[in-house]
């Protein structure tokens, strides 16, 4: 079979009509009428009154850091298995990112594990929507609410998905995305901040535009940043964003296919779960090994890959990676989730017979059958 991705990106929209527009008209930089129409519909999109286009979804994560104020010597509270650009805005501001435990069922923070890191020196809490399902949000932001502590949303793997009917990122005071190639929509590079505090968006706002100052041109009242988006960007964003319902709905389909060819084989490989009040948008399809695979994680990615079957192996624990290490810290749930996690391809071009061959191999190869 012809080598299977771990991701695909899809454009099937008006991208290409609105890139070419950017072409035709010379409006190819950070200013355009794409980029104010991306953050409007975008900001719709997820229920909030206003949202802030970058150029990644790195610099929404630092951005957010900088408005918040974080200096050295805070703290922000996060889950310990996410991407390390969650724990290196922390770090680009001078701060201390705390790790948190996982639940072995989600894989997300795990809400009872937060109130004990909490102390003088803690400013905001970050959960992450890991793999595109919901962290459960009531008892954080109750914490958060009781210690008068901001709550960020990191949703940059989870566009769309919602807790409790209502939309990831409108929860707290922000929430940031990424529209990396590789997500379940794409501008190529890109990121946006959704929130519903309007002086938090115009400090955001002026930051990440070298803080030029609106009243004065090429007057900078403070040390700003250059994180804005291109107007070619967010054209193809938002062909992507017409479409953000049909690219939700594949990944569903891709998600069913695999609990259904998965589904007798529990005793081997468990799935992330899905609360009843959750809605996941399986940016990545998971499969944790469990005690009755004899083989390690790297000995089956490498046995898939001799399959044509591009895997890759879930997020590391922070505290284990040379930048945070840290041998003070214990995280069990999310150092054993890491050592036996493996990520399968789940973008929309995958088939039945795609997803029924990837099943069948990995079934093969971590039950010797």
């Amino acid at each position: 079979m012809k080598r299977i991705s771990i991701a695909n990106p899809v454009f099937n929209g008006n991208e290409k009509k609105y890139l070419d527009e950017c072409i035709d008209t010379g409006w190819v930089s950070a200013n355009g009428r794409f980029i104010n129409e991306f953050e409007k519909k975008f900001a719709e999109f997820c229920g909030t009154k206003y949202a802030i286009s970058c150029s990644n979804g790195t610099v929404t994560l630092h951005l957010l850091m900088l408005a918040l104020g974080i200096r050295p010597g805070d703290e922000v509270i996060m889950p310990d298995l996410t991407y390390i650009a969650t724990a290196n805005a922390v770090r680009y501001c001078g701060g201390k990112p705390v790790f948190i435990d996982s639940r072995k069922d989600t894989f997300n923070m795990d809400p009872a594990k937060i109130e004990e890191k909490i102390n003088v020196h803690t400013k905001a809490i970050m959960p992450v929507h890991l793999y595109g399902l919901p962290c459960d949000m009531d008892p954080i932001l109750e914490i958060a609410a009781r210690h008068g502590l901001p709550v960020i949303e990191d949703a940059a793997e989870a566009h769309g998905a919602e807790y409790k009917g209502r939309k990831v990122g409108s929860f707290g005071l922000a929430g940031s995305f990424s529209f990396f190639g590789n997500k379940i929509i794409t501008s190529g590079e890109g990121g946006m901040i959704v929130t519903d505090d309007e002086v938090f968006y115009q400090r955001m706002k002026l930051l990440k535009g070298q803080a030029v100052s609106p009243e004065k041109k090429y007057w900078h009242i403070d040390v700003g940043y250059n994180y804005r988006m291109t107007n070619m960007q967010a054209a193809v964003g938002l062909g992507q964003l017409e479409n953000v319902e049909w690219h939700i709905g594949q990944r569903k389909r891709v998600a069913d296919l695999y609990k259904k060819f998965l589904g007798d084989y529990t005793d081997y490989v468990l799935m992330q779960a899905e609360p009843e009040d959750c809605k996941h948008v399986y940016w990545m399809n998971n499969v944790i090994l469990q005690d009755k695979v004899t083989k390690n994680r790297d000995q089956v990615m490498q046995q898939m890959e001799e399959c044509n079957i591009e895997m890759r192996p879930l997020f590391y624990p922070m505290h284990i990676m040379p930048p945070y290490y840290d041998t003070n810290v214990e995280c069990p749930v999310a150092e054993k989730l890491a050592a036996r996690g493996i990520s399968l391809p789940s973008h929309a071009l995958l088939t039945e017979e795609n997803v029924r061959y990837i099943c069948e191999c990995l079934i093969r190869i971590i039950t010797g059958e």
